[in-house]
């Protein structure tokens, strides 16, 4: 037996460790994923497809869905720029307060959703910071769409620029910097250069920005104000049936929150894809055409 094999050997895992591992993996996957989802649909469904699309086809129910997607709507632009703009200057450049910048996009993470939600209610509110100025031009902020808007777009702004800045890191400067001696303007090397290197790791971020989006509840909970029709986004609709004992409305409501679930994992895992394709095809310094 080769010096090299012997290596391979030794550092294998015997085959009741692999078996173990593995069943413990698929056992945590069916428990806490496959069993809740199978569970979420089959309530759904107890009494017929005809009580499901009567418990979506409620107005109330429409209104909770095209809310959800509307605040996904206008929170992931901000998300976009703001990750777009931290990670670039975070990654390319040196300047003071930098840790300071890394340190407060990591502070969503680090905050309750519920308090994110009191301290917007307790600034906008009709006691709040500039809660009276908001009244004197009649302008909602709490209780409404904008305020909505606002807390999901603070728990939200971490993920797209957590995403971009390794990735932005590992490629370093050289590019740029070429593509700037070479003559090209700012805009031309964002969009020739820096854009195509982490096009992948951008649509990543904005993934999993949109799936906390749609999900969030506290800090929603907080500033909606639980208007029935006007400001339940789907999380909340839910909960508002599930406490009236609405079995099927609550579960039907959230079989479409599992359904976004579903096809979000199934774009990340796409774009995960794409990633591992493109690195591989660096690796080997081959064209994407021969690939």
């Amino acid at each position: 037996m080769s010096g090299a094999a012997a290596v391979k050997r030794a550092l294998a895992e015997p085959r009741w460790v692999r078996v173990l591992l593995l069943g413990v993996g698929l056992g945590f996957l069916f428990f806490f994923l496959a069993l809740p989802l199978l569970a979420v649909f089959g309530e759904a469904f107890a009494t017929g497809w005809t009580a499901y699309a009567k418990a979506l086809d409620d107005p109330e129910a429409l209104s909770a869905i095209g809310l959800t997607l509307s605040v996904a709507l206008f929170v992931l632009p901000g998300n976009l720029v703001f990750g777009l703009a931290a990670a670039w200057a975070i990654a390319k450049f040196d300047f003071r307060g930098k840790s300071l910048l890394i340190t407060l996009i990591d502070l969503p993470f680090a905050v309750s959703p519920v308090v994110v939600g009191l301290v917007f209610l307790l600034i906008f509110g009709a006691q709040g910071l500039f809660g009276p100025w908001l009244a004197a031009h009649e302008i909602k902020v709490v209780f409404a769409l904008p305020g909505m808007i606002i807390v999901t777009m603070f728990i939200t702004c971490p993920f797209v620029a957590r995403e971009l800045i390794p990735l932005m890191q590992a490629q370093g400067k050289e590019e740029e910097e070429a593509a700037l001696s070479l003559g090209a303007t700012g805009w031309q090397m964002f969009r020739r250069v820096t854009l195509p290197n982490i096009k992948w790791g951008l649509m990543y971020g904005v993934i999993l920005a949109n799936a906390r989006a749609m999900g969030e509840f506290g800090a929603v909970s907080v500033v909606s104000g639980h208007i029935r029709g006007q400001t339940n986004t789907l999380p909340l609709h839910v909960e508002i049936l599930y406490n009236e004992y609405n079995a099927v409305g609550a579960f039907a409501s959230a079989s479409v929150l599992a359904l976004l679930a579903l096809v979000t994992l199934l774009a990340k895992t796409i774009v995960e894809w794409r990633m591992r394709r493109e690195t591989l095809m660096l690796k080997a310094e081959l064209p994407p055409e021969k690939n």
